[in-house]
């Protein structure tokens, strides 16, 4: 598969780099600053720079993006919009790194675990990002996406089980 990563230099963005190469998938790095993953291919752009020339040609556009600031947090939602201007209507899989905080932890699906009183209250401001952009996701009908919460205890360099 055609791969691209938005992010590669990040935490997650580095795993997913490190899982696709070693799979032998293509992949080329979208990175703001110098490229610390270990993909060869490169696109060195802000991703509110990208193009739909840019995303031609890949199978999956997978986006590790993430924003932590109290400013810079409804940058998940614009990114949302943007990648359904790039990618609506097209074959190529758009898909999120979320977070585990916009899970639901009932059968029916009213409580997410950002609302749960245990939830860190520190981490309650990207988690309602995460889940405002899932949310935001949920109405792109002409948008292949899937949106992927790691574990609340995401370490991505930790142990790899192979599932």
């Amino acid at each position: 598969m055609k791969l691209a990563v938005i992010a590669a230099n990040g935490q997650a963005g580095k795993a997913i780099v490190e899982e696709v190469v070693k799979r032998g998938h293509e992949v080329t790095a979208i990175v703001r600053s110098e490229n610390k993953s270990q993909s060869e291919s490169i696109i060195k752009k802000d991703l509110f720079e990208l193009t739909k020339d840019d995303l031609t040609g890949f199978d999956a556009v997978i986006s590790a993006f993430g924003a932590y600031t109290p400013d810079t947090l409804p940058l998940h939602s614009k990114s949302i919009e943007l990648f359904n201007q790039l990618l609506a209507g097209t074959q190529t899989r758009f898909l999120v790194i979320g977070g585990a905080g916009s899970l639901y932890i009932d059968e029916t699906k009213m409580t997410r675990l950002l609302d749960t009183p245990d939830f860190p209250e520190e981490f309650k401001p990207l988690a309602k990002a995460q889940a405002d952009e899932l949310d935001l996701l949920r109405t792109k009908n002409n948008l292949n996406w899937t949106f992927v919460s790691p574990a609340v205890d995401f370490i991505p360099d930790g142990e790899k089980t192979g599932n």
